[in-house]
């Protein structure tokens, strides 16, 4: 019973349970459904407001279009109030347009002050909500700035309203209201306006203008017509003037608006008068003074990243070079801002290609972002960096060294008799006669002399412009060589620079140089920076002036002083590797070892092809030949770095010693020596007298390596087919091998041909007629290898040009194939650089770039380009053209058969063997010496 009443009672506890979550329900769905409905009407209500709102809007417009009175301010404020108060982008973007384009209209009513859209701001009850309606709209002005095209016509128009609304209520100078009496009023609308112009920059009105111009002139044709581009600078500039050219305003305007890449040049192609307006106010010193000081010039890079800071560059160099006066007075600031910039950039600045990396056209591979939407306007942004390295900038910067007068000798120099190398194509003694009689006044020729302070404020001027030019070199890449041409092209820059550091310390030259590289000091890195740019500059020069320009005109420097300055670089190198330096050397130090080395190598190289240095110049008396043996027994670093990089400090005849006790160790090393317990493999190979060559070529050209380099004994056959009396200790070898080169190298065979004068031997063009021809040309590499292994002096006289090949020179950066040519040809050479110094239209001369040639009777074209016989040679291309024509001549018309015959060679000889070897030298090493014999020391 008990049980039955508790189970009805449950029963009935869950009844009223389940009522309750039922009520509850239906509550919660009524209030849901009345939730719901009340959404509904709202959506519907506002949806209804908005389409009466938008409908009343365009009714107004509407009447306001079909010539109706005019509209007064205040209803246009309403109407505008209304139509912001549902604005939406997408669906009121012509409205907005109406609605400006009314406004504009009422500023433009004459007489009629209600009309007036601005005189609302003289009403007390309305002047809070008209400036918050202004500023409502010139915000969604904004908006819609930086989504237009400028490029697209119905979109630029929308961008000269936009800018027009700006413009007119940014600056009260237009406002028909303050004429007359309404004067008074000015400065309190020009508080207005200030107010106005405070709330667009909170919003990010520089960001605006800078996504406008960036896109309307990142291309390589500006979409942006004079009014707008003026329209834009002149809003951008009103905050900063308004500011008194306040830091904060100063470092926006540099961040977003001198950053758009070139607007500089676009401002003085389209809207000059805004230059003025920037000289007026005197910007460009106020932005270097700003940029001077560390942190903020950083705190600029770090915003802009690098390619932009670039355009930032580009822009301030370009002001830079109107702005003489500024330049002139800010000198170390300006220099101070740009190292700084450069070398933020340059931290970004990598040497290869990897995952992390991108391609800039200026810097080359650059670690950080690109944005490559700039990339057209890149030829725009080098075109204004080129003023940095133009004649105007420099002549200002390095005024303190251009305004040195160098000294003048009024007697004519009186030069020494220099020995004459048999590969000089022209007489010394009249040469030199002819280079200096020019002038009744020959200046004094430069020498260290010291004397100057090194840490006077000249000397620092000077080493901070020469540290923002090496700065320069080393972060734009990819325009490395315009720099360096740019640089070089005044003629009195170098020779002062070089007598500036001629000056420099207590003695000058050398000492000064050695105690900076031990002093870690920013006095001591300024001081290489400048020795460094000296030396990269010059080497430049020297590589693209031809031998009659160094020689005859002896432009910028004259021999005599390269004999100073190859003596200065000659000791400073071999200090450098001799006290231990460059073994450690690091960065900047073994920067600045390559780059004086460079230039002492092309001094060396050019003095081998045509002396201009005295007999034993560049050897070093202090260095025992016997030392630096010792040295490379016990493989110490500084001996094999001397031989790697300045082996011309030895005598010749101790360098064949060393390579003679090189092949010997090799020998050793692969059992080709005979000993006392082992004798070496020997090759015995037989051949006919009548085909020597043949027999030759059939029997040797299968060997090995290394069976190449071993014993060959050689049994001669006569035409009768008797064998040849005799045993081969070395002698009957040696006459095979006298007569198989004299063989493969008579012109008559085909295979070489002699160069026209001096009648010097190089590989034929037309060679490839025999069979095998490259086959044959390897065959000739390992005998001509075999005879320089042996020690075999052979009469093989080769052509300059062919030797700088065989020893690897043509791979080098510095190597120019014009300096060459007179080896090869001196009458094509001439007639070359008579091109190079025609005055007139080269274009005359009916030129193209190509060149035919007579091969076996028939007339050939070669094209040195791609399409080259179609192409005419002209004043802008003439220098190339002369270059490519060197090239082909020497190197492509021989290429394969170059090629192949030092394959053979090196098979035989390792390359490093004969690199401590000039041309010159490798000449002697393989002909002998040709000196005349002493006949009085034989006595």
């Amino acid at each position: 019973m008990f049980s039955a009443s508790q189970s009805s009672k449950a029963q009935f506890l869950d009844k009223a349970r389940q009522a309750r979550e039922e009520r509850r329900e239906l509550k919660e769905r009524e209030r849901a459904a009345v939730q719901i409905q009340a959404l509904v009407r709202r959506f519907l209500c506002r949806c209804h407001l908005q389409k009466e709102i938008r409908r009343e809007v365009e009714d107004f417009f509407g009447s306001a279009e079909s010539g109706a009175s005019k509209r007064s301010a205040l209803s246009v404020f309403r109407i505008a109030r209304k139509l912001l108060f549902v604005f939406n982008h997408k669906e009121d973007k012509e409205r907005f347009e109406k609605l400006c384009r009314c406004i504009l209209n009422s500023m433009d009513v004459e007489n009629e002050p209600k009309v007036w859209y601005v005189s609302l701001a003289l009403s007390k009850d309305l002047t809070l909500l008209w400036i918050k309606q202004i500023k409502d709209i010139l915000w969604f002005c904004c908006e819609f700035l930086k989504q237009l095209k400028p490029d697209i016509l119905q979109d630029s128009r929308l961008v000269s309203l936009h800018l027009t609304m700006l413009v007119t209520f940014t600056d009260t100078s237009t406002w028909k209201i303050l004429r007359g009496k309404g004067e008074t009023l000015r400065p309190a609308m020009n508080h207005i306006c200030a107010n106005i112009m405070g709330h667009l920059n909170q919003k990010g009105f520089y960001s605006v203008l800078q996504i406008l111009l960036t896109n309307g002139l990142a291309r390589s044709r500006p979409s942006l017509s004079k009014g707008s581009l003026t329209a834009i600078f002149s809003l951008a500039l009103r905050p900063v003037v308004a500011a008194q050219f306040s830091d904060n305003l100063l470092r926006s305007f540099l961040i977003h608006i001198m950053s758009v890449p070139a607007i500089m040049t676009h401002l003085a192609t389209l809207t000059p008068e805004r230059l003025a307006v920037i000289e007026s106010h005197d910007l460009f010193r106020k932005f270097i003074i700003f940029l001077s000081r560390e942190a903020q010039c950083r705190d600029v890079c770090v915003c802009l990243e690098g390619s932009h800071t670039l355009c930032l560059l580009g822009n301030l160099v370009y002001l830079g070079s109107l702005n003489d006066k500024v330049l002139e007075d800010e000198t170390a600031h300006f220099v101070g801002v740009l190292i700084h910039m450069l070398s933020y950039c340059q931290k970004y600045v990598s040497q290869k290609k990897s995952n992390l990396t991108h391609w800039h056209p200026v810097l080359g591979w650059f670690s950080q972002s690109v944005d490559y939407g700039l990339n057209e306007s890149m030829p725009l942004l080098t075109k204004q960096l080129q003023h940095l390295w133009g004649v105007h900038m420099i002549r200002i910067l390095f005024s303190d060294v251009l305004s040195k007068k160098l000294l003048e000798n009024q007697e004519i120099a009186q030069l020494p008799t220099q020995p004459v190398s048999p590969q000089n194509s022209l007489p010394m003694k009249n040469l030199f006669k002819r280079a200096f009689q020019k002038s009744a006044s020959v200046r004094n020729i430069l020498k260290p002399v010291g004397g100057k302070r090194v840490d006077s404020a000249e000397v620092q001027k000077v080493c901070s412009i020469c540290v923002l030019y090496q700065t320069t070199l080393t972060t734009l890449t990819q325009i490395r060589l315009q720099i360096l041409t740019g640089l070089t092209y005044l003629d009195d820059l170098l020779p002062k620079l070089w007598a500036f550091i001629c000056e420099l310390g207590p003695q000058g030259g050398l000492k000064l140089f050695l105690e900076c590289l031990n002093n870690d000091t920013e006095e001591s890195k300024r001081l290489l920076a400048m020795l460094m740019l000296f030396c990269d500059c010059s080497r430049h020069l020297i590589t693209i002036l031809d031998d009659i320009e160094v020689y005859e005109e002896q432009i910028s420097f004259k021999l005599e002083e390269l004999v100073t300055i190859s003596s200065f670089l000659n000791s400073f190198v071999f200090k450098m590797i001799w006290d231990g330096i460059v073994e450690n050397a690091r960065g900047e130090t073994l920067e600045l070892f390559h780059s004086v080395h460079g230039w002492l190598m092309v001094l060396y190289e050019r003095d081998c092809r045509r002396r201009f240095a005295p007999e034993d110049h560049w050897l070093r008396k202090d260095l025992k030949p016997s030392v630096l043996f010792q040295e490379l027994d016990k493989d110490k670093k500084r001996a094999q770095l001397l031989l790697q990089y300045i082996p011309h400090v030895i005598p010749h005849k101790n360098r064949v010693l060393l390579f003679r006790n090189m092949v010997t160790k090799e020998k050793e090393k692969l059992g080709l020596v005979e000993t006392s317990s082992a004798s070496p493999h020997v090759t015995h190979i037989t051949i006919r007298r009548s085909r020597m060559l043949e027999d030759g070529y059939e029997q040797l050209r299968q060997l090995s390596q290394n069976a190449m380099k071993g014993v060959i004994r050689v049994k001669f056959v006569n035409d009768l087919g008797v064998d040849e009396a005799g045993i081969d200790q070395d002698g009957v070898f040696k006459e095979f091998l006298e007569e198989i080169i004299k063989k493969v190298f008579d012109p008559a065979l085909n295979l070489f041909k002699t160069t026209s004068g001096d009648e010097r031997l190089y590989p034929s063009p037309t060679s490839y007629i025999h069979e095998n021809y490259l086959q044959l040309f390897e065959f000739v590499g390992k005998m001509l290898g075999k005879a320089v292994y042996e020690g075999i002096v052979v009469d093989v006289p080769f052509a300059s040009f062919f030797l700088s090949q065989l020893l690897g020179h043509h791979h080098s950066v510095f190597y120019s194939s014009v300096d060459e040519l007179p080896s090869l040809d001196s009458e094509f050479y001439k007639n070359l650089t008579s091109i190079k110094r025609y005055d007139g239209d080269i274009s005359d001369l009916g030129l193209t770039l190509s060149y035919d040639e007579d091969v076996m009777g028939q007339l050939v074209c070669h094209e040195l380009v791609p399409g080259g016989k179609t192409i005419p040679v002209t004043n802008e291309n003439k220098i190339s053209y002369i270059h490519l024509m060197a090239h082909f001549r020497m190197h492509t018309q021989i290429k394969s058969q170059t090629a192949a015959l030092i394959s053979g060679f090196r098979s035989i000889i390792k390359p490093e063997w004969i690199r401590m070897f000039s041309a010159p030298e490798l000449q002697r090493l393989i002909s002998g010496d040709n000196a005349e014999i002493d006949l009085e020391d034989l006595k």
